[in-house]
């Protein structure tokens, strides 16, 4: 991320004094209008860096200048030490880089913040992923991430779903988003519409050299989440009223693409309770349901109680027939 290479610039300058413009792009796999870019945002953020003329010139910082890593408060530096590097940090290639810096922030720290560290690390874990974690292929998330950073314009295949066939599109990649386990690459059309594209479902992608026009005023996180609420409120609902047993509530509400409205106790003596469920349709409503067996029992609508027997019945003659 271009914070982390900021980051990296300053720890590369307050090192060795100075590096010219392509060894600082050759060293960060960027390229030189990159680092140019990177070296203004620094400049406004108020780091002393300059650019200085001939054979021994290049970037530098104002001598005397050290990155003052001790006006860390406690609490700041162990919440940047609580987990190792996420997902999408080892996604694009930045899982190493993490590491190196926070090795070189640690190395810089004065003893009594050290000891904090390690004994933060020792003793907090973090393991963000999930039990039965998803992992989709991402042959070209780097292509993607290149486009991204260098605002140029993106030539893929590209499948709309599983099943359709992939087509060429040319777009202006606008942002990368990680919603849960999956990459979102959101890019604007030719007609300037926003989409947002699956990244597993690019099956080939190639840098395009024209710039892309960023529109104006925008804004990553917001197009997202207003696109998030937008998929959201166009969801089909499919609404049931079954009697669920207790011993199985917790994993009902736990499970995906099924919503628990409303619940409440119909027979404490048995322990069932009676509520309402959201499915998307009445076909992915009658195959979660079936996998809790007797432990649920739809009262309505007639039409899946209906699916719930024939689906049942079937199963019953399939395994009689064998």
């Amino acid at each position: 991320m271009r914070a982390d290479r900021l980051l990296q610039i300053m720890l590369l300058l307050e090192s060795r004094g100075g590096f010219t413009t392509r060894e600082l792009a050759e060293k960060l796999e960027v390229s030189e209008r990159t680092i140019h870019r990177d070296m203004e945002a620094l400049s406004m953020a108020g780091v002393p860096v300059f650019a200085e003329r001939g054979a021994k010139g290049g970037w530098k910082l104002t001598e005397g200048y050290r990155i003052d890593w001790t006006s860390l408060r406690k609490s700041e530096l162990l919440s940047i030490l609580a987990s190792k590097p996420q997902r999408h940090l080892i996604d694009l290639g930045l899982g190493d880089a993490y590491e190196a810096a926070v090795q070189k922030v640690l190395v810089s720290l004065s003893p009594s913040l050290r000891r904090d560290a390690e004994y933060m690390r020792q003793r907090v874990y973090v393991d963000s992923a999930g039990w039965y974690p998803t992992r989709e292929e991402l042959p070209w998330l780097s292509t993607i991430q290149e486009a991204v950073w260098e605002d140029c314009k993106l030539r893929m295949q590209y499948a709309s779903n599983r099943d359709s066939e992939a087509k060429e599109r040319l777009v202006s990649p606008l942002g990368l988003v990680l919603k849960g386990s999956l990459w979102y690459l959101i890019a604007a059309r030719d007609d300037h519409e926003l989409r947002s594209y699956r990244v597993s479902r690019i099956q080939s992608a190639a840098l395009i050299n024209e710039p892309v026009i960023r529109p104006e005023n925008f804004d990553l996180a917001l197009y997202w989440h207003k696109s998030v609420e937008r998929f959201r409120s166009e969801l089909p609902q499919y609404v049931v009223r079954a009697q669920i047993h207790l011993s199985i509530l917790s994993r009902l509400e736990q499970t995906r693409f099924v919503r628990v409205q409303t619940g409440h106790a119909i027979s404490t003596e048995q322990d069932w309770v009676q509520a309402d469920l959201a499915f998307h349709t009445m076909e992915s409503a009658c195959e979660i349901l079936l996998g809790f067996g007797r432990n649920v029992l739809v009262l309505e609508p007639r039409e899946l109680r209906n699916s719930l027997q024939e689906t049942a019945n079937h199963i019953v003659n399939m395994y009689h027939s064998t």
